[in-house]
């Protein structure tokens, strides 16, 4: 493969997840919005919404490797050239995700409440965050079974369809989102209700779309190979112990993700819901360029599962340099965009000026952060592929470690209060950031190339 089909690959299976990427940061953005412009306390509806979406990817982290597993395993068997195995992959993927459905929906009561004993925000924060939570919950099947189907697309090498599968999920979530929120006509909508089922609603049309896509495109390519055979095999030939311990490794490194992302939200929760709405929103645009990168964190798993599959160490070299070429470009052009429309974007999110005031002196961080979010998240996709999970799963121990200890440390030496408190909260997301970054670089020789 010359430099430009390379090039050409990469842009092929990045493009169309960027573009699906790019709605995803939109519809929490929304989210925010319609929760900002609905009336009465603004500042505690936006704290909902960060709260109850805090313990709901609480809850769907546990199972990120429904995503992640399937990916990397479904990259190296289409490497192989091995359909019929990734047609067990997706079984397998598929199947786990209904068994987390089903634990999710019977264990939902005691978990929200458990959270929420840990949980420093308002009560009139915490009584809208569990509405939010109550309703979004019972998305819980389609959204597990999306994991699982955007990791398989991914392996398949398949990055439009699961654009597709995005943008359905997301354009409905932001059309039904507003709709039933405020309503049309002369119906009066259900308010803040109205955001969760949007939600709802959304998943259930993305999973339609994407087992439509299975049926229909990989119906006699891959399934029509299966048999009877192949199911009952699953259980007796290993695969199920292997698929499992890997995502044991992956389960571990969702355990030290979820660890940094709820611990931030709950000590920004801990200062009032002024600051907590800005640390809301700033996390919303701290998050907006890793979409854009994981376009090409994806383009990286696909590409080194598939030249892992086949045995291929030389292009498995080419295709890691070149997706970091492109992922540390993304990193410059935000630095650019961040400098330039921080403010505006504060405005558009909310039309509380006092909340614009207070986000807006935290602005220097979002300068500061690309280079290294897009640089571990670019590691990731690319151990994902060579399913090196327990690389991953200490990458993360490492970076929960830094998190907690700037935090804890700065704050026992510096006593911060008020906006200190939160800069300081913003540079224990930095150090875990560099945390990644660094442990993955060491060890790119010892667990990826082959």
């Amino acid at each position: 493969m010359t430099r430009s089909e390379l090039n050409r690959e990469i842009l092929r299976l990045s493009v169309p997840s960027i573009l699906a990427g790019i709605t995803v940061p939109l519809v929490g953005m929304v989210d925010t919005a319609v929760a900002g412009h609905l009336g009465g306390d603004s500042a505690a509806s936006i704290g909902a919404i960060s709260v109850g979406s805090m313990v709901l990817s609480l809850l769907y982290w546990c199972f990120g490797f429904l995503r992640t597993g399937t990916g990397g395993l479904t990259a190296q068997a289409f490497g192989r050239e091995d359909p019929a195995e990734c047609g067990r992959i997706f079984l397998r993927g598929m199947g786990l995700a209904l068994l987390a459905a089903i634990a999710a929906l019977a264990l939902q009561w005691p978990f929200f409440k458990g959270v929420m004993l840990l949980t420093d925000a308002t009560p009139g924060v915490k009584s809208l965050a569990e509405h939010y939570f109550f309703i979004r919950i019972w998305a819980a099947p389609a959204t597990m079974s999306l994991m699982a189907l955007r990791g398989w697309f991914v392996g398949m090498q398949n990055s439009v369809d699961s654009m597709w599968m995005d943008l359905i999920v997301n354009g409905v979530n932001i059309g039904a989102s507003i709709l039933l929120a405020f309503g049309i006509g002369g119906w009066p909508g259900l308010g803040f209700a109205g955001i969760p089922l949007g939600t709802v609603i959304a998943q259930y049309c993305g999973l339609a779309y994407g087992l439509w896509v299975c049926k229909h495109k990989y119906g006699r390519r891959v399934f029509s190979r299966l048999g009877p055979d192949d199911f009952r095999s699953m259980l007796h030939d290993g695969s199920m112990g292997r698929f499992f311990r890997m995502n044991l490794d992956l389960l571990g490194r969702s355990f030290f993700f979820i660890l940094i992302y709820i611990g931030f939200t709950m000590i920004n929760a801990g200062y009032g819901d002024q600051l907590l709405a800005a640390g809301s929103i700033m996390m919303q645009l701290l998050m907006f360029f890793s979409y854009f990168t994981d376009g090409f964190a994806y383009a990286g798993e696909a590409l080194s599962g598939r030249f892992i599959g086949a045995r291929d160490g030389d292009m498995l070299r080419r295709s890691v340099r070149y997706v970091f070429t492109w992922s540390m470009a993304i990193a410059v052009a935000f630095i650019g965009i961040y400098a330039a429309t921080g403010v505006p974007v504060l405005r558009l999110l909310t039309s509380d000026e006092s909340v614009v005031q207070t986000a807006r002196q935290f602005l220097p961080w979002l300068l500061l952060m690309p280079p290294l979010g897009c640089a571990a998240f670019t590691w990731d996709g690319i151990y994902l592929g060579a399913t090196a999970s327990r690389a991953l799963r200490d990458s993360m121990g490492l970076a929960a470690l830094a998190f907690f200890g700037v935090w804890y440390i700065g704050k026992w030496l510096l006593q911060p209060e008020g906006s200190a408190a939160i800069h300081l909260l913003f540079a224990a997301y930095f150090a875990h950031l560099a945390a990644r970054t660094v442990h993955l670089t060491v060890r790119y020789r010892r667990d990826v190339l082959i």
